[in-house]
């Protein structure tokens, strides 16, 4: 027997038509790409998504088709966000910090017929956009005032395109289960993949975005995504924020410690989402503006993810900020948000060294998510917060095969997907990583975790940024050499540096050597790039 109750299809259109109806005076406030601050409200974007959808409808774009996007975190980009699947296509989010290569090899391997980029980017595609093989229409996201100079082919402008358009569209009854977004991994192996994201998927990570246990977003918050809209969906939250009702900032292309400082002051912002290199910029920057009471702002959640936040990162910002730090973990091919660190009730009466040990971890996951711990066998391993292996998660808003490579298979017989990364699982369900499979150094049959050497470095008050990688050792096999950028104005010596980790790390992790750069190598989405780093110091010998 079934249920007698509606069934109705969990759809992108859905969110926007409740966006319109409930929250249509909640405002979106962007740091325009042209300058000054832009303001409007999610009733009249979705005024300006039906505009889209019926411009593209007249250029030919049906259920189905891709549309791609090059573009920061603006007002303009979130009409994209819920004009492109409302209508049926699909939204490929492209990540402009990626190789020339890999970019073109996005754009084409997803069939898109337009691309839309913001003004930052024009330079960029033009360079490029000979080798796009499906592309036939350029859409440059300004208004005519900024509109450029450009040897682009068939080229409209943004707001030229929608000014005469219907402000009303009969958005279609789609399978909830049809594609909606097309997102690609960074591709430091091989070539990138596409993870090809349903509107049931989105709905539901979207939903849990919203629980308490998650990031709790509600109609009360004001989230800014520092988190690019061009990498997995800023996390989620552009459709959470506009399920729930949350006044949404975005930071534009002004990716500097003074704007987030600027809009979490001016705008009331109280939820923030970035990678720790971004945190880094806002706490150098604050660090210029002498005796200020910064715990007097709104701010009380910044949640941290792409890579694994250092105990001295959160400390620093819950000390100046008076907010909570919620470490997160996810990837491209779990939409991304598959565990979030919220403390259990049983931790209230935790010293503060207990807490802080509970808060490096990357968090338990949400409801729908599961996940196990596997050795190279596949054997699944106890959840005991000692035992390491590989990552194995399942869920709803998880992958179960890349776009365009049927014949890869990702799963494992029980329907995980591997991670890649390398963890423990605790009693409690807390997820820590370890590293990733391909970072950790191997020493004398025992494994070191660069994220936790890296996490005891940047705490030395002269460091600004850390990395490790294993350098091959004819006894050891690897032996970790550690990678340090200096604070500006600091010049730490190698002792220094052992004298600090000297007592907080088992003695045989310990660096066989220092050494120093200016600046560290990041990929696309923010990471350390260790790919670099090694080629950097391909020949490096420690000293005998």
């Amino acid at each position: 027997m079934l249920g007698l109750m509606q069934n109705r299809q969990l759809l992108i259109s859905t969110v926007l038509e409740h966006a319109a109806h409930y929250n249509h005076d909640c405002e979106v406030v962007t740091k325009a790409v042209e300058g000054g601050i832009h303001r409007t409200s999610y009733g009249e974007i979705a005024k300006r998504a039906a505009k889209i959808a019926h411009a593209l409808t007249k250029m030919d774009i049906k259920i189905g088709d891709c549309v791609s996007s090059l573009a920061w975190n603006t007002y303009r980009h979130l009409e994209l966000y819920l004009a492109v699947p409302s209508m049926g296509a699909i939204l490929n989010t492209v990540n402009p910090r990626l190789f020339p290569e890999q970019l073109t090899y996005i754009i084409n391997h997803s069939d898109a017929k337009i691309l839309f980029l913001d003004l930052t980017f024009v330079p960029q595609i033009e360079a490029l956009y000979d080798q796009f093989s499906q592309v036939k229409q350029f859409i440059i996201m300004t208004d005519a005032a900024h509109m450029p100079k450009t040897t682009l082919p068939n080229v409209l402008c943004y707001e030229d395109m929608i000014a005469e358009e219907p402000d009303h569209f009969d958005w279609p009854e789609l399978d909830e289960n049809s594609a909606a977004g097309l997102c690609y991994t960074s591709g430091t192996t091989g070539e990138p993949k596409g993870v090809l994201y349903s509107h049931r998927s989105n709905i539901l990570h979207s939903y849990s975005i919203c629980c308490k246990d998650n990031i709790g977003l509600c109609g009360n918050d004001v989230v800014m995504p520092v988190v690019p809209m061009f990498h997995v969906n800023a996390w989620g939250t552009p459709y959470a924020a506009a399920m729930a009702g949350s006044k949404l900032v975005l930071p534009g292309a002004d990716m500097t410690g003074e704007n987030f400082y600027n809009l979490i002051k001016n705008e009331g912002c109280t939820v923030t989402l970035g990678v720790p290199t971004i945190w880094l910029a806002l706490l150098q920057y604050v660090g210029t503006l002498g005796e200020v009471d910064l715990s007097t702002l709104p701010i009380e959640r910044f949640v941290i993810g792409g890579s694994a936040a250092a105990p001295s990162l959160i400390e620093n910002l819950e000390k100046t900020f008076g907010a909570s730090v919620l470490h997160a973990w996810g990837m491209t091919e779990t939409s991304p948000l598959g565990t979030v660190n919220r403390p259990l009730r049983k931790y209230g009466n935790f010293s503060e060294k207990e807490k802080m040990a509970i808060k490096v971890k990357q968090g338990r996951p949400q409801f729908g998510v599961e996940l196990k711990i596997v050795d190279d066998d596949g054997n699944e391993l106890p959840r005991d917060g000692k035992a390491f292996g590989r990552l194995m998660i399942r869920g709803p808003w998880v992958a179960n095969a890349y776009f365009k490579q049927p014949d890869l298979n990702i799963l494992d017989k029980e329907g995980y997907f591997d991670t890649g990364d390398v963890s423990t699982l605790d009693q409690d369900g807390y997820m820590t990583i370890v590293d990733r499979s391909k970072d950790v150094i191997k020493s004398g049959g025992e494994w070191i975790s660069s994220i936790d050497l890296e996490n005891v470095a940047t705490g030395q008050p002269d460091v600004a940024e850390a990395a490790v990688i294993g350098i091959a050792h004819p006894k050891w096999q690897e032996r970790p050499l550690l990678i340090i950028v200096p604070k500006d104005g600091k010049s730490p010596t190698k002792e220094d540096i052992l004298n600090y980790l000297d007592g907080k790390i088992a003695k045989w992790w310990t660096p066989d050597d220092v050494v120093f750069i200016d600046k560290m190598p990041h990929t696309a989405t923010g990471k350390t790039q260790k790919r670099d780093l090694r080629e950097m110091f391909k020949d490096f010998k420690f000293k005998s």
